[in-house]
């Protein structure tokens, strides 16, 4: 099989093509959904592909939104479906440039370049941090996605660690690679500061999908080597769906064992997770690296800072570029168990500390723009290959 795709020019529309995409929840598709909307801000033509949804869950966007027959996964028959939707559509791309903001589509346009097509000539690709170690660590992978690289227009990290990590298994990155950091979702409701209240329990809030990558089992067994005096005014709240896999049960296991209030709250829409993060009184993901999943940055970080909690995480992968240690919470080294209870410890036992860090955040979380990493991606001064 040989498919070529002709070469565009200089201009034309954006196509961003995903697999996550709303209503998918996560990191990632909020970084989808924010290029996307800041790039039509900007007069960008754009146009998105993501994966099939429920006619019910759709919503109206600033751009054009094209659903492709396709269940969003990384099994071999999503990517060869999606793979052949970009051979019919070689020709629509001609005048474009082709946006693939995660691993999804890359791994669907290297299957391409193993047949032998040509790519599109202007091709951005963005890169989270997971997909680097999965890549680099099968042969053929390895070798595919250097020559996608190779052919890129631009790479982009959203942190200086996932640009590191990139460029040390693929240097080829070295001449296109610059940061398009995350930043607040746009429609974040963030309500004025408010003055420290004392409460019969201050309440530990992690927000994450239940997987041992995002560390809650951590968190909730720091919790549970503290004084019985300090756990008595505890309450930890949980919201995030189930994954794949035991975890979920070992960590209600456990929260069955607790001697204070554990409360799973499952997948919480937008208004009823503000509502919640302004009940909340210390933010803890403790993140650690679990196989081939890393942190890569954690938009949730900058979410929670700005709702004005402290933060309470492992210093792991690119967190450090998320939460600012001593200032916008506690950093600790991951896999030490007493020093993440002391963490939690002190921001219980010290109101003045927990106001100064949620003060911090508050401005922290919006030190960066989507429209100003869109422009990175997409804008006249962009290298052209």
């Amino acid at each position: 099989m040989s498919v070529s795709f002709p070469s565009p020019s200089l201009t034309g529309p954006v196509y961003l093509i995903t697999h996550e995409f709303y209503p998918v929840r996560g990191g990632i598709a909020t970084f989808t959904e924010e290029i996307a909307k800041a790039s039509a801000g900007l007069g960008y033509d754009v146009e998105v592909w993501a994966q099939s949804a429920l006619p019910q869950h759709e919503r109206s966007w600033p751009f054009r939104l094209r659903r492709m027959r396709l269940r969003g996964s990384h099994d071999l028959w999503c990517q060869l479906r999606l793979a052949w939707q970009l051979v019919k559509a070689r020709h629509q791309l001609r005048h474009a440039i082709v946006y693939l903001p995660e691993p999804g589509p890359m791994m669907a346009m290297m299957m391409l370049q193993f047949f032998g097509a040509r790519l599109p000539r202007r091709l951005v690709l963005t890169f989270h941090g997971s997909e680097i170690l999965s890549f680099s660590r099968n042969p053929l992978r390895r070798w595919l996605a250097g020559r996608l690289i190779r052919h890129a227009t631009r790479v982009s990290t959203l942190t200086n660690y996932t640009q590191e990590l990139l460029l040390s298994y693929f240097p080829e990155a070295a001449d296109k690679i610059f940061l398009t950091p995350g930043a607040l979702r746009t429609d974040l409701v963030v309500l004025p500061t408010q003055p420290v209240r004392r409460k019969n329990k201050l309440i530990v809030l992690t927000v994450g999908r239940l997987h041992p990558r995002k560390g809650q089992l951590l968190t909730l067994r720091a919790l549970q080597a503290l004084a019985p005096e300090v756990r008595s005014r505890l309450e930890y709240w949980i919201v995030g769906s189930q994954s794949k896999g035991g975890y979920a049960a070992t960590l209600r296991t456990d929260a069955q064992a607790a001697d204070f209030p554990v409360k799973f709250l499952g997948n919480l829409p937008d208004d009823e997770l503000a509502v919640v993060y302004e009940r909340a009184d210390i933010f803890a993901m403790t993140s650690v690296n679990h196989a081939q999943s890393i942190e890569g940055f954690g938009l949730v970080y900058l979410e929670a800072a700005a709702h004005g909690l402290p933060v309470v995480a492992h210093d792991v992968g690119g967190v450090s570029e998320a939460v600012r240690d001593g200032v916008t919470g506690l950093l600790v080294p991951p896999h030490r168990p007493a020093q993440l209870a002391a963490a939690f410890e002190r921001l219980i036992h010290d109101d003045e500390l927990r106001q100064r860090m949620g003060d911090a955040g508050r401005e922290w979380a919006g030190r960066n723009c989507w429209k100003q990493s869109a422009e990175a991606l997409f804008g006249a001064n962009a290298p052209d290959s």
